[in-house]
């Protein structure tokens, strides 16, 4: 039977190449599982809430999914906050923690990030490339009506806001290059683009949001929990609006 890996951020190329090679069934536990009921307050005994909505849902997912080994990226590839979160499950689990520092630098590309398609399932493809070591396919670049700088958050249903031509830029582009600790890349972003610099609140990486976004000339800087309240979603309808960017069919969350 084959081994049932979970992974946290994105481990080296070298590592999912041997899980590839091996033929795991890969988790990927920064996203819900479908078949995972739980509440995610249910993590708060092993993490406290102030830690980002993604990491509390690692430890949920590493609780109740039944697992052989877990991967986390605790370099500068993921986060600080992912150290500490690979001691918690040290300490829950009985299966290896495999700590691992991400510092690839051969870029992938990203022409998912540039191509047009609806936001859940461009994200969703991209999530799902850290799982596989093969190089991308080609894809078309859209010429795009806007952009989405950051991580990819908890609830794809905030995606839905944006139309299809969306470019991606920030940590979600470096993802799918295969090169997370890739600040240059990180920090890429088209001013002549209108631009939601989007994190999950208590992330790290809020700071740099800010930052960015400050240089942007048309920018909106915003951060959700575990999913996006109706505020946020106002926020960004009305700057998308405002910016002359067209709704997509079937964006109400």
């Amino acid at each position: 039977m084959a081994e049932q890996v979970g992974i946290v951020g994105v481990p080296p190329l070298e590592v999912i190449a041997a899980l590839n090679r091996e033929g795991a069934r890969i988790f990927d536990l920064d996203e819900p599982q479908p078949q995972i009921r739980a509440p995610i307050e249910q993590s708060a005994a092993w993490v406290p809430r102030v830690y980002c909505a993604i990491l509390r849902t690692v430890v949920l997912n590493a609780m109740l999914l039944k697992l052989d080994r877990i991967f986390i990226d605790v370099g500068p590839g993921k986060c600080d906050a992912a150290l500490n979160i690979a001691e918690v499950l040290d300490d829950m689990l009985a299966i290896p923690i495999h700590r691992t520092h991400n510092q690839d630098r051969i870029p992938y590309g990203f022409p998912l990030c540039t191509s047009a398609m609806p936001m859940v399932e461009k994200f969703t493809l991209i999530s799902k490339s850290v799982q596989k070591a093969t190089p991308h396919q080609p894809r078309e670049p859209c010429t795009p009506l806007c952009g989405f700088w950051g991580v990819p958050p908890r609830d794809f249903a905030l995606l839905r806001l944006f139309p299809e031509q969306t470019h991606v830029f920030g940590w979600a582009r470096c993802m799918e290059n295969k090169t997370p600790a890739d600040l240059g890349l990180e920090r890429q972003f088209d001013p002549s683009l209108p631009t939601v610099f989007f994190t999950q609140t208590f992330c790290a990486k809020s700071a740099l949001a800010h930052h960015l976004g400050r240089r942007h000339p048309q920018a909106l800087v915003i951060d959700c929990d575990v999913s996006p309240s109706n505020s946020a979603r106002a926020k960004i309808e009305a700057f998308l609006e405002l910016s002359g960017v067209p709704s997509p069919a079937g964006a109400l969350l």
